[in-house]
């Protein structure tokens, strides 16, 4: 199955990883929509099989929709959520 040539540029033999803001950049231009939803940030990353840690940043994103500026915020917090505290109590 021939995946969708939307993400080419990304994977065209360059060997650094987008950023997730350039992914973001990137998503909400191709899908022309002010507002995205979780699920559909998602498939967008897996279609850009972008690297696993930032994959794995993505996948931490709460539901809910999100304009440009408040995906890239809420994905700016996930590692916090996923690796809370520092030893505090």
């Amino acid at each position: 199955m021939k995946r969708p040539a939307r993400f080419a540029a990304f994977r065209s033999g360059s060997s650094e990883a987008m950023s997730l803001d350039a992914f973001l950049d990137h998503v909400y231009t191709y899908h022309g929509q002010e507002r995205l939803c979780r699920d559909e940030i998602h498939r967008a990353a897996v279609t850009a099989e972008l690297p696993a840690d930032q994959l794995a940043i993505v996948d931490g994103l709460p539901e809910g929709e999100y304009a440009q500026d408040e995906a890239a915020e809420a994905l700016r917090q996930v590692p916090d959520l996923l690796s809370p505290g520092d030893g505090q109590a």
